[in-house]
């Protein structure tokens, strides 16, 4: 079954080259984006002000980091190839990278920060799923995923964030405000600089 909807979705996508390129795009810079825009959630937050933004950044983060090591226990214990790798494809747009297919890293990692911040942060966290969907949609478009990996990629990101909010929130809370100390008085130079300016 995740072989004939991979190959339905690789067969397609040979024939509309463009959702190949485009979605090389997106999942490839999509994780770099969602991670810096989980610390542009830090740097967002006004300085003695709210910490929602500062909790958000770092339990998505720890969140991420959590979900990548679930991945790598997983991987280890069990080495899926890559479609590539195992059948013939059309088409795989990008680097035919030959560490585990199974679970996806991107989609663990995107899902992480994701969930997270939405959880503290509906609204923000609404921009956020809408691009770990994308990066996530983007491994299986571009070839180098099964369906199944990005499902079960996902599902361990959601799953990790909800373990970091639920279970260490009071050590993210300390490293929080352990953290702050340090980038509150460079950050509310910036605010004043900005009140002044305006």
């Amino acid at each position: 079954m995740d072989w004939r909807v991979y190959h339905a979705i690789n067969t397609f996508v040979s024939h509309h080259t463009w959702l190949g390129s485009g979605f090389r795009v997106v999942e490839t810079y999509g994780t770099y984006v969602i991670g810096i825009a989980a610390v542009c959630l830090w740097l967002l937050a006004r300085p003695g002000g709210d910490r929602k933004w500062k909790l958000a950044a770092g339990s998505a983060l720890g969140a991420a980091a959590l979900g990548l090591l679930v991945n790598r226990l997983i991987s280890s214990a069990w080495h899926r190839d890559r479609p590539f790798q195992t059948h013939d494809v059309a088409h795989v747009w990008g680097p035919r990278k030959t560490d585990a297919s199974f679970p996806s890293d991107h989609a663990s990692a995107a899902f992480g920060i994701a969930v997270a911040v939405a959880v503290l942060d509906p609204l923000a966290g609404a921009i956020f799923l809408v691009l770990a969907v994308l990066i996530a949609i983007g491994r299986v478009v571009v070839g180098e995923h099964y369906p199944g990996d990005v499902i079960a990629g996902a599902a361990i990101g959601t799953v990790s964030a909800l373990v970091v909010i639920r279970l260490a929130r009071p050590v993210i809370a300390l490293l929080v405000r352990v953290v702050e100390r340090a980038t509150d008085p460079l950050l509310a130079m910036v605010w004043r600089r900005r009140a002044v300016d305006r």
